[in-house]
């Protein structure tokens, strides 16, 4: 995973949809599995917002567009099925959001803009990694095994993530959709 470096009392944050109990587990274990050693690291979610480094006195700025982005935008169903991966442009499978897409890309949108206003390397695809920069046969095994995954969840937040001196990423702040 790229991270952008962080120095001083800087906070390295993501926004995200996280995947609720069971189906986290699930997708968690099954990364595990696979090998992928961020397995542990990483809660299973839909990116909105990857790797962002703030100055502290921008916390407060960030996290008052992102109550206002939630407020916008409402609750929604979001519809986990199947696999796909970005290869042989990156080593990832995923599990396919096929239901809440159109809700995703308006939240990814609202989310990077303002105070949190940036160039993205790819356009914006939801999913859910539960393979990433492990071997070809690992990433086959994931794509294959993964492929019958299917869970359905009510979205009623988005979840700001902080990237922590040990490598993991924890759920720090939730924003209510709907306000």
């Amino acid at each position: 995973m790229r991270l952008p470096e962080r120095t001083g009392d800087q906070r390295r944050i993501g926004v995200a949809i996280e995947v609720p109990q069971p189906y986290g587990a699930q997708l968690q274990s099954a990364r595990a599995g696979f090998g992928d050693p961020l397995a542990g690291d990483i809660p299973p979610h839909v990116t909105l917002l990857g790797p962002t480094v703030l100055e502290p006195e921008d916390v407060p700025v960030v996290y008052a567009h992102l109550e206002e982005v939630a407020a916008r935008h409402a609750p929604f169903r979001l519809h986990l099925r199947g696999t796909g991966t970005f290869r042989p442009v990156s080593a990832v499978v995923f599990v396919q959001v096929v239901e809440g897409i159109a809700e995703c890309e308006q939240l990814e949108r609202a989310v990077r803009s303002g105070p949190l206003e940036q160039d993205v390397r790819f356009n914006y695809h939801p999913h859910v990694t539960v393979a990433h920069d492990v071997d070809e046969d690992a990433l086959d095994r994931a794509f294959e095994e993964m492929a019958g995954f299917e869970a359905v969840f009510a979205v009623d937040t988005v979840q700001v993530f902080e990237h922590g001196d040990d490598g993991v990423w924890r759920p720090v702040t939730p924003f209510r959709l709907g306000g």
